[in-house]
């Protein structure tokens, strides 16, 4: 994996020669309410590579303050999928750890006329708040008493209220330019159980009150976080120093990254799978790291492309094809190169002897030796792809299969097309040629030069593969397509399943091995895949077909 050079990285050298802090510590908080996709990715890869570039570590908390919809099947998948990427968090927290801490700093706050009970709606509080051109106005029950507070916290604790009844709120100012410091809601009243705790706490902490309460517990140094909470830094600064933590960590935000065509939104994907519109979170179409993994991109081409596209205080685009450049980099040298025949089209030998099956050296990966040779079958009977093939050669420019030419089968000898089977509706059936047994592989052919080299697979030892084709699952709004909602935009030909063969040498491969199918793309073997029905994804072509 490339070095790791961005902007955070020039801070924490200057922080560490300046001696702000002596060791870098980051944290990666997910909210345990969702599967992981790539936009995580981003943070999880900076996080972990930033505080490893200094000697630091990184801990893993769970931002588990919301107990809807948080659970513990999020966490098993969390923890599956930072390990797949090749990370190993120094220490697991859960933000319900701290909630005890969490509490009593809420109660310091109340003492020192910091915290008020409100009794507002969750609608009122939203209109008492003003506007970006309007101040806020202060709730009536903002000056209740230090001990009437705390009562009233106690109660909220002890399950008197129910839930919107009341909130516990920060007393800033409610005049502030920016609406974070308007007051903000410490606390809420959930009666729902929690993943890990149960029914016992029926009050649970804000993100922007907990978050950087954490952060300090942990000794967390740089405190790294998309550019959408710049503007909540100032409570974040304001509750670390009115809580009187000890260690002070600091909150550093960089520029959400936008993939085209993808969909970064937990919420949007949720509502993928619910409305049955993928087949799940590990759908090879979906973003998510075991969708992606599961298509066949590996950790480290992942790791690369988000190495790529950096960090800056900008939002910025990319191009989901800059993926498959860094898979198709990763992959190059450790992938064998099988043959597969995705659309099959029937080559008969006529003069090669009937019942005979022979088997030919090929070379795994010709840019790799030490991945070794294995053994491949040639008979009368083979299939190649049906685009190889056109019956009359349309121009000079034709590199493959026609009738009167001759072309080179890989691995194999020299064919030359003489006839064709064709069907009631006219469709080629059969391929009729004859091949020369002076050009098998490795021989000298004296100059002689076929009209192209093709692949192809000996039928009677071929395994039947299903191939799954992918193409974007949505795609981004134009001026065409502006107004629709994203269930709209979605591609109706994401997912194209064909039948084809492969040669007989991955009759044992298992789920997630990798391979480039000569002259058809990297593809990796399915989940769903078994001895007796081969499947197979594409991850992505040879060559970037982006425009």
């Amino acid at each position: 994996m490339e070095e790791i050079n961005n902007f955070i990285k020039t801070i924490m050298e200057k922080d560490l020669a300046e001696g702000k802090v002596k060791q870098i510590v980051t944290r990666f908080p997910p909210e345990p309410n969702a599967y992981l996709h790539i936009g995580h990715a981003r943070a999880i890869v900076n996080d972990f590579e930033l505080a490893q570039a200094f000697g630091g570590y990184t801990n893993l908390r769970f931002d588990d303050t919301n107990p809807v919809n948080e659970g513990a099947e999020y966490v098993d998948a969390i923890l599956e999928d930072i390990k797949w990427l090749g990370y190993t968090p120094k220490n697991v927290f859960f933000g319900s750890d701290y909630f005890e801490k969490t509490y009593e700093k809420a109660i310091l706050l109340i003492k020192k006329g910091l915290a008020y009970v409100d009794d507002l709606s969750p609608e009122e509080t939203t209109e008492y708040r003003g506007t970006l051109t309007e101040p806020g106005r202060e709730s009536p029950w903002r000056n209740r008493s230090v001990e009437e507070n705390l009562e009233l916290f106690q109660q909220m604790r002890d399950g008197k209220f129910a839930n919107g009844e009341k909130t516990l709120r920060a007393k800033i100012d409610m005049a502030s330019p920016n609406i974070n410091m308007r007051d903000p809601v410490m606390y809420r009243i959930l009666h729902v159980p929690h993943h890990r705790q149960g029914t016992k706490w029926c009050i649970y902490p804000m993100y922007d009150f907990a978050h950087p309460l954490q952060d300090a517990f942990e000794g967390v140094t740089h405190s790294l976080c998309s550019l959408e909470y710049d503007n909540h830094r100032p409570l974040y600064d304001w509750f670390v120093e009115k809580c009187e933590m000890e260690h002070v960590p600091h909150q550093y935000e960089w520029g959400r990254l936008n993939i085209t065509n993808t969909i970064m939104s937990k919420r949007y994907l949720r509502q993928l799978v619910e409305g049955h519109y993928v087949t799940g979170y590990d759908d090879p179409r979906m973003p998510t790291l075991r969708g992606l993994k599961r298509r066949g991109f590996t950790a480290e081409a992942i790791k690369n492309f988000i190495v790529y596209t950096g960090l800056s205080r900008i939002n910025s685009t990319t191009e989901a094809e800059n993926l498959d450049v860094f898979l198709r980099e990763d992959q190059k040298l450790k992938a064998i190169r099988p043959m597969a025949v995705l659309r099959p089209l029937k080559v008969i030998v006529d003069n090669y002897p009937e019942g005979q099956v022979e088997y030919l050296d090929a070379v795994n990966n010709v840019e790799n030796e030490e991945l070794g040779t294995r053994k491949i079958a040639f008979s009368k009977t083979l299939y190649i792809e049906r685009e190889d093939f056109i019956e009359t050669k349309p121009n000079k420019k034709w590199k493959r299969l026609s009738i009167g030419d001759e072309v080179r089968l890989m691995n194999a000898y020299f064919i030359r097309a003489v006839s064709v089977d064709k069907d009631e509706n006219g469709e080629i059936t059969v391929v009729h040629c004859t091949y020369d047994p002076e050009t098998k592989s490795g021989s000298s052919f004296d100059g002689r030069k076929p009209n192209g080299t093709i692949h192809f697979v000996e039928a009677s030892t071929a395994l039947p593969a299903t191939f799954n084709l992918y193409e974007p699952l949505i795609f981004d709004e134009t001026e065409e397509t502006k107004g629709l909602s994203f269930i709209e935009r979605l591609n109706p030909n994401s997912w194209n399943k064909i039948q084809g063969f492969v040669e007989s040498s991955l009759k044992d491969t298992k789920p997630l091995d990798h391979f480039q199918f000569i002259r058809n793309g990297y593809f990796c073997t399915d989940k769903d895949s078994t001895a007796d029905g081969l499947v197979f994804n594409c991850t992505c072509p040879l060559k970037s077909s982006f425009k």
